[in-house]
């Protein structure tokens, strides 16, 4: 019998947060061994934000709820549902959700995230 050429995700990877925000890697380094791209889904409480970092992969953003803040080498973007961003890799950034309601988005990267390669700064 021949390998399966797709990957159905129904039990994507849970990320352990300390901050209130759901992370669901269904496809990437934690959750299928893949380590060209990630995919993940992420709800973001109300006054929720993350530490600089300077990754070494892009990241693509999908907003399907709220919306976002995220700080791109010192600029400001609000990127709200409905819309993308496309963040290359090595741009200083912050994501935030500075808001009253929670954000919902996908994030797609592109190598994988990974955490060694993520770049966060100290707070």
């Amino acid at each position: 019998m021949s390998q399966k050429k797709y990957i159905k995700q129904d039990k994507p990877f849970r990320v352990p947060t300390h901050d209130g925000k759901l992370i669901e890697e269904h496809f990437g380094n934690a959750s299928t061994r893949t380590d060209q791209f990630s995919v993940a889904h992420m709800i973001a409480p109300p006054h929720w934000s993350e530490p600089h970092q300077t990754p070494e992969f892009d990241e693509i953003t999908i907003v399907t709820r709220g919306k976002k803040l995220i700080e791109i080498d010192g600029e400001e973007v609000e990127v709200s549902a409905g819309e993308t961003i496309l963040i290359k890799a090595g741009s200083r950034i912050r994501y935030a959700n500075p808001y009253d309601h929670e954000t919902e988005y996908w994030s797609v990267c592109i190598p994988a995230f990974d955490i060694s390669t993520v770049n966060r700064e100290e707070d």
